[in-house]
């Protein structure tokens, strides 16, 4: 009895999870947990986005880091200065000569314990090169995507867009869908700013006249300011401290009301902001964003803590935009958008109705079927298939799926095969009464007896849904996902909950069966 209490408190849950899907009205008398079930890009419409990853400026930027080192190796002076010339950085190779041929083995050997095995180096006399393996390669290109596709992930969080889904596509690159969402300019704007935030010393020793030349000393770069970009400003190369090192940064008002954006470090970052505040009192840094200064302020007084105030003329929503880059993180490579296309929310409500014309019709179908050929069994069936199409849609709407267009296929053809499920023990119960059993033997043998191939047939299914769902994407993955639920759902109620169906229906007698002819 408990066991049978426990399948009609299942399918009663499974139907009220469905509730506020397919009765929208009802959702806010539903707790948090039970909600309608997100529809995808195709069903409500909203925006689509491919972005590519830009992995050969990625690469340039390594090898540029690679170049830095090389260099900090062969010249550390605890290990000793290992004696140089000409290096250089030439497609992805840097390259030196040592100036000493028995130092050769020495740098070699230094180079290879610092970089590690990334690294393949090569010597012909006293030239040496150095470049990232072929496999470091790969797996750079690999992280990049993988933490493009987080970063862009909680960037469009931030911004409160609804069941976003993002995943990565041909190896480099990004399909990011918006349901909902019928400008996609400002979010573009957002997931296509590397926002590599830097902190680098103005050099005030520049001259009025390299300024005007464009020709910067060794070592500084003339940078445009973010909001005056014909306005230049000289600043060092050197990173004094990282925009890695940002634990969190919000939007803020300062002390007269403006919009300002207020940023956290690590412990790393902390102290090495209060060391570059207390060295250079009264010197101007320079707060870089993507290659362009935010602004340039004068160091008053050492700013021990890890805690900084950017300002630069935001209005409330560009510090709000600039909080969410920094705290999502920088990008490891820039992003282009190289396709974008809109739906349109009358083609979704038009494909909705189609596919609710669709499983409706299917499902009327099938339970005349069941009807015809069964009698009674068929009136059972019929309820526990609606029971079973509730079960998809709630279960499905619990996980957090979202339902698509092939999705909606996937319900669809669920219900057809869900069918098998009854028609096989009811085929069975058919075969013990004319071989002479009573109806309630053959109730418990045909169930007992055809279980076997109600298994094999559904967990085969299961199989390919859960194979679709792993090496496929898109469109594809939706269809996956509802036929996995459907699989687990026609296992319960069509074998279990017909079952229990049945057995009230018998109620412990040998009712006569009327689909049974000898």
């Amino acid at each position: 009895m408990f066991k049978k209490l426990a399948i009609i408190f299942v399918a009663v849950f499974g139907v009220l999870l469905a509730v506020p899907t397919l009765s929208p009205k009802l959702a806010p008398y539903f707790p948090s947990w039970i909600q309608p079930i997100p529809l995808g890009l195709d069903l409500k419409g909203g925006a689509q986005l491919l972005l590519e990853v830009d992995t050969d400026t990625m690469l340039h930027e390594k090898s540029a880091q690679l170049y830095d080192d090389v260099r900090s190796t062969l010249i550390d002076r605890d290990k000793g200065v290992i004696r140089f010339s000409n290096l250089r950085n030439s497609d992805g190779v840097v390259s030196f000569v040592v100036r000493d041929e028995n130092q050769v083995s020495d740098a070699k050997g230094r180079l290879k314990s610092v970089l590690g095995s990334v690294v393949d180096i090569s010597s012909d006399g006293k030239n040496i090169s150095v470049s990232y393996s072929e496999k470091a390669k790969t797996e750079m290109v690999q992280d990049a995507l993988s933490r493009s596709i987080e970063i862009v992930r909680r960037r469009i969080d931030a911004l409160g867009t609804k069941e976003p889904s993002i995943q990565s596509q041909g190896g480099k690159y990004i399909l990011v869908q918006l349901p909902g969402v019928d400008n996609p300019e400002r979010i573009k704007e957002l997931i296509g700013q590397t926002a590599k935030m830097t902190f680098h010393l103005v050099n005030e020793n520049v001259t009025q006249e390299q300024m005007q030349s464009g020709r910067a000393p060794k070592g500084t770069e003339f940078l445009p300011f973010m909001d005056a970009p014909e306005q230049k400003i000289p600043v060092y190369s050197r990173v004094e401290v990282s925009g890695e090192s940002l634990k969190d940064s919000q939007a803020d008002f300062d002390q007269h009301n403006l919009p300002v954006v207020t940023t956290t470090f690590d412990a790393t970052g902390a102290r090495k902001f209060a060391k570059l505040t207390t060295e250079h009192v009264n010197e101007r840094f320079a707060i870089v964003l993507d290659g362009k200064v935010l602004s340039a302020p004068t160091i008053r007084e050492p700013i021990p803590g890890g805690r900084g105030q950017i300002s630069g003329g935001f209005t409330l929503q560009g510090a709000k935009d600039l909080a969410v880059l920094l705290r999502s993180g920088a990008l490891p490579a820039p992003l282009q958008v190289i396709e974008e296309r809109t739906v349109g929310a009358g083609l979704g409500a038009d494909t909705i109705e189609a596919g609710k014309i669709a499983s409706l019709a299917g499902m009327i179908f099938i339970m005349i079927f069941m009807i015809v050929c069964y009698r009674g069994f068929g009136v059972i069936a019929s309820i526990v298939l609606v029971v079973n199409l509730a079960m998809i849609i709630g279960v499905s709407a619990l996980l957090g799926a979202t339902l698509t267009l092939p999705g909606i296929a996937g319900i669809v053809l669920t219900l057809g095969m869900a069918v098998d499920a009854n028609i096989l023990p009811f085929e069975r119960i058919r075969d013990e009464i004319r071989a002479g059993a009573t109806p309630l033997r053959a109730v418990e043998a045909g169930f007992h007896r055809s279980m076997k191939a109600v298994l094999d047939g559904n967990l085969t299914n299961l199989i390919c849904s859960l194979v679709l769902f792993q090496f496929g994407a898109g469109p594809i993955r939706g269809f996956a996902v509802t036929l996995s639920v459907g699989v687990l759902t026609t296992l319960f109620t069509c074998v279990s909950l017909s079952k229990v169906i049945i057995d009230w229906y018998m109620n412990g007698k040998n009712k006569k069966i009327g689909y049974v002819r000898n």
